[in-house]
Parts: C-alpha cells; sequence; structure tokens
C-alpha cells in the first residue's frame, strides 16, 4: 500500500518573501479504497472563492492555481477520484475541508469535538473564522470518533478503522478537535500532525507558534529529535519536503 503526498494549496508568505509552502495532503492505498488526508482548495473555492479565501490572496502570496485542487492532483497521478472513499479531517479549517464537495459520495472521517466548533457557529478562538458552513453543503456523510481506545507511541491515540494501520492522534489547540495522523509504512511511520506545530520553522518565535498552533510544538520537536524512524510532517510544509516524501510504501 502507498502513501502519496501532494500539495493541494500553495501559499507562501509575502514576508519573510523565502517563505516557500504548499499544503502536505496525503492520498492512501488503503484496504477500503483511496484515502485522502485533507483537501486543500475545492474547485468551487478557485471559481467563486470565500471571503477567507479572497483574505488569503491579499495577506499571502498564492499562485491560485486549480490544477492544485486535489481533485486534479489525484488525476495526475492516474487515479479515478470517484475512486476517493474516505476523507480524513485533521481540522475543519477552510484550507483543508474547501475540496469536501469534490468528493461528494466520500465518508468523513473528523473527531467529534471538531465538528460539533465547526458547526455551534460559536467563536471562541480567533482561528475559529477559519470555518465556513459552505463546504458541507452537500451534507456529506460523517463518522465521528472521540473515544481514546489506543496509544501511539506515548500519544493518546484513537484507532482508524483502515489498513494500513492508522491512528487520529488528538492534538487539540490551533483549533478545538484538531487530530493528527499516524499511518503505518512498511519502514515505520509517517505522522501528519496538522496544524499543531511548526516542526520545521526556527525562526518564527515560539510565543508566536503558541498562539497560532497551540500548546504541542516542543513535544512534537522532542518527539520528532527520539524517533528517526518515523516521518513527521506539519500540513503546511516547503516545496522540498513534499517532492521529497512524494511517494512512500
Amino acid at each position: 500500500m502507498t502513501i502519496h503526498l501532494i500539495n493541494c494549496f500553495t501559499c507562501n508568505a509575502r514576508w519573510p518573501s523565502k517563505l516557500k509552502t504548499g499544503m502536505a495532503c496525503l492520498l492512501i492505498e488503503s484496504d477500503q479504497g483511496l484515502v485522502l488526508v485533507d483537501t486543500g482548495l475545492g474547485l468551487d473555492d478557485y471559481a467563486h472563492p470565500t471571503r477567507m479565501t479572497q483574505m488569503f490572496r491579499v495577506a499571502t502570496s498564492m499562485p491560485f492555481n486549480v490544477n492544485e485542487a486535489a481533485i486534479n492532483r489525484i488525476k495526475e497521478l492516474g487515479y479515478n477520484p470517484e475512486d476517493v472513499r474516505h476523507i480524513i479531517l485533521t481540522h475543519m479549517h477552510f484550507d483543508h475541508i474547501s475540496g469536501l464537495p469534490d468528493f461528494p459520495h466520500a465518508k468523513v472521517h473528523v473527531h467529534r469535538s471538531e465538528y460539533e466548533t465547526f458547526t455551534d457557529g460559536k467563536k471562541f478562538r480567533w482561528t475559529d473564522s477559519a470555518y465556513d458552513p459552505r463546504y458541507i453543503a452537500h451534507r456529506p456523510e460523517f463518522i465521528f470518533y472521540e473515544t481514546i481506545d489506543s496509544k501511539w507511541y506515548d500519544f493518546d491515540a484513537i484507532r482508524l478503522p483502515f489498513q494500513p494501520e492508522m491512528y487520529f492522534i488528538p492534538l487539540f489547540g490551533h483549533s478545538r478537535g484538531l487530530c493528527g495522523v499516524a499511518i503505518r509504512t512498511k519502514d515505520g511511520w509517517f505522522f501528519q500532525a496538522g496544524d499543531s506545530s511548526a516542526l520545521y520553522d526556527d525562526a518564527t518565535p515560539t510565543w508566536l507558534i503558541h498562539l497560532v498552533l497551540g500548546p504541542h510544538d516542543e513535544r512534537l520537536r522532542k518527539f520528532k529529535r527520539d524517533h528517526p524512524e518515523v516521518i513527521v510532517s506539519n500540513s503546511h510544509m516547503f516545496p522540498e519536503f513534499i517532492e521529497q516524501y512524494q511517494t512512500i510504501d
């Protein structure tokens, strides 16, 4: 079984101008068909950008290239997008779920706290402004998770119903239900830590990382140092990383 690391949303900083990032989504060949982890921007957002997307186009440098939509990336890899049967969401901010309507028949796996935060309309944290109900207007079938039933290394974990072996890793902070996703590979694990840290960014002050991404950065950096057998990624990664790990068996 293979993991494809695909860039589904380039969003570069205007300052510092050398900071280039893409959205590291995962396409996984599983025993239940193709599984997509996060979606990046979807086709409708390119055709009719939401207010949040428009704001990011001003605040950052975005190619805004529809070829980066997950559905188009998947076609480029030679797969049929209709074979994406499941979508796992690290969380439900716009840049992670905008592509949901492009896969209307896919079941959507998410932590219950994240879904409830998305749908209750209450804003407890400034990052909650990144929620937009438009992306679930097609009423996808949701599967919710909340009960810790496993351990993955020293992290609390929730087993996901797929092979290869996969887990949700609750890392609440950036959002109230954000979860990383750990996937077993032939040689170890791939751990997509979502927007819970800035593992490869040594320039941004610690206080700012904590303010924007939550409290897990130090722990995840230590985990990465202690476990070289695990490939650890955040959602927003520099292009060289995505290129290096574009195919993992």
